[in-house]
């Protein structure tokens, strides 16, 4: 797909002379906006790396910059010669985010008049004849918003309504849309971050800005695409993997040139208190790992780093697609899963036993889980780490169109672990359970339970159900006269497997005694 590129723009950096002895000195125009580096984390944060450059002459300089993030941590700024040598030193630096924008200008106003236009407007145009003039009204500001989020309500928020006064009346409303001198001085139009420098010489270099900043996250997908097996569907099946990201640029600023890396891992980070979020979005679609090699993987520290190899542009609302995975041949089985214990708080003191015979009973579950799985190995021609995302799945019909059959959310997944995809709930598979016996042995401290797990299928081929039971009521227990061999999933779960008959059914029987 192709790439939408943004024209080149011009990074401001100034660098100006505090000393008033010093002659005024202007930095050189950078012909193109310089690249910037961005490592984005699934926790809606990235690093971003830019080069900037310094024109500096002895003593004091004073440096700004705009191309940074509305999101930007002002404590995680960090400007480097990366030589790493120490040729200059930062005095103070100052951020400051405060965009212009309808409710900052009637701030910058409060305690003036202006003029209002009260025409009805739609989308900005007046409605009615052209002929119409506009309907001007003088209004003072006695009191503007205090906040700029959008989405709050003037109602909800009385400390954020405005007070107008018009003709000696006080309004809780803006009259009609304000009109502001176009001489408004000390506009704010873009994010800023200045420096105060101390250089020991005149020297130009290419420092390294590095600061972190919210607002952008990215999240994988992943669509499994499996062929028409008919009714009778085969333990083993061949699928297609294609795999996505999305990336969602939140941070309020556009990235003309960037180079971009993932980071999948849970990262500790504590979140900054942000009262809202905005909501525009940029996806990509990564690299293909048996077409387009581009896109590479490696471990690094604890976590697994996706380098896209590309500089691309990352604005505001766009949306781009490179290929991430694309693998063939994928070996996908299909199981079912059967949990008909009620959802509960299991009990953790294990010298005491829920003596409840109702406990875990009600209310009773009958629906069985349909379970597509397959291994993420080098023999399955997969292998690659598998951020966590959501993953769908789709089967072609006898008629060769794909049908939507199920989605679920997977955890980071390292090579050669399975995944799994609940996909839904069998219409022909279901399950009923019901305690058969309850017994209490106080002076013994003893309790015994039974449970009959009734299993019919009404397919036309035989399935294999694996039967959970939580172990709920302490935490020392023993398995006794069961009908099936079970596998001790945790200390608090068995699974059963199960043999379905076509068209038949089956019955597990098995009682567990817990002691303390």
């Amino acid at each position: 797909m192709r790439l939408c590129l943004l024209s080149a723009a011009i990074f401001a950096v100034t660098s100006l002379a505090a000393q008033q002895s010093s002659p005024p000195h202007q930095p050189a125009a950078q012909p193109t906006v310089p690249s910037t580096a961005l490592t984005i984390y699934n926790e809606n944060f990235a690093v971003a790396r830019t080069p900037i450059q310094l024109d500096l002459h002895p003593g004091a300089n004073e440096v700004s910059t705009t191309q940074v993030t509305t999101q930007l941590e002002p404590d995680s700024v960090v400007l480097l010669d990366p030589s790493g040598k120490p040729t200059f030193h930062i005095v103070e630096q100052n951020y400051d985010a405060g965009i212009v924008d309808q409710n900052s200008m009637l701030r910058k106003y409060e305690g003036k008049t202006i003029n209002f236009d009260t025409g009805l407007r739609i989308n900005g145009q007046p409605m009615g004849p052209q002929s119409v003039s506009p309907q001007i009204v003088s209004g003072k500001i006695i009191r503007a918003p205090r906040d700029n989020d959008p989405y709050q309500q003037y109602g909800q928020f009385p400390n954020n309504q405005p007070l107008i006064e018009v003709n000696g009346q006080l309004e809780f409303q803006l009259p009609g849309t304000p009109l502001f001198p176009a001489s408004t001085d000390g506009l704010l139009l873009q994010p800023t971050l200045r420096w105060q420098i101390d250089s020991d010489r005149a020297q130009h270099l290419s420092a390294e800005l590095a600061y972190i900043t919210g607002g952008l996250s990215w999240e994988a997908t992943y669509n499994v695409v499996a062929p028409n097996s008919g009714e009778a569907a085969p333990s083993d099946e061949k699928a297609a993997l294609l795999g996505w990201v999305t990336i969602h640029n939140d941070s309020g600023t556009d990235f003309p040139s960037a180079r971009i890396k993932l980071m999948a891992g849970d990262v500790a980070k504590i979140a900054p208190q942000n009262p809202y979020q905005l909501r525009n979005q940029v996806a990509f679609v990564t690299g293909a790992m048996t077409v387009n090699q581009s896109v590479t993987q490696k471990a690094f520290d604890d976590f697994h780093l996706y380098d896209l190899n590309r500089t691309v542009s990352l604005l505001i609302g766009e949306t781009k697609q490179v290929q991430f995975i694309d693998a063939s041949g994928i070996a996908l089985s299909r199981s079912y899963r059967y949990n008909g214990a009620a959802e509960m708080q299991p009990n953790q003191n294990n010298n005491y036993i829920n003596q409840q015979p109702e406990f875990g009973l009600d209310p009773a579950n009958t629906k069985v889980q349909i379970v597509e799985s397959f291994k993420n190995s080098a023999a399955n021609h997969l292998g690659m780490p598998l951020p966590a995302g959501r993953i769908r799945l789709y089967r072609r019909d006898s008629d060769g169109q794909m049908e939507f059959t199920g989605e679920s959310l997977i955890s980071h997944t390292p090579a050669d672990d399975t995944v799994m995809i609940v996909t839904g709930n069998a219409f022909d598979v279901k399950g009923a359970r019901r305690q058969t016996d309850f017994h209490v042995n106080m002076q013994d401290r003893i309790v015994d339970e039974s449970f009959e797990i009734h299993l019919t299928n009404q397919k036309t081929e035989p399935v294999t159900v694996s039967v959970v039971e939580p172990i709920y009521r302490g935490l020392n227990w023993e398995i006794r006269d069961k009908s099936a061999d079970f596998t001790k999933l945790d200390a608090r779960t068995v699974e059963f497997p199960v043999q379905v008959p076509a068209k038949g059914e089956a019955t597990l029987t098995y009682s567990v005694r817990y002691t303390w």
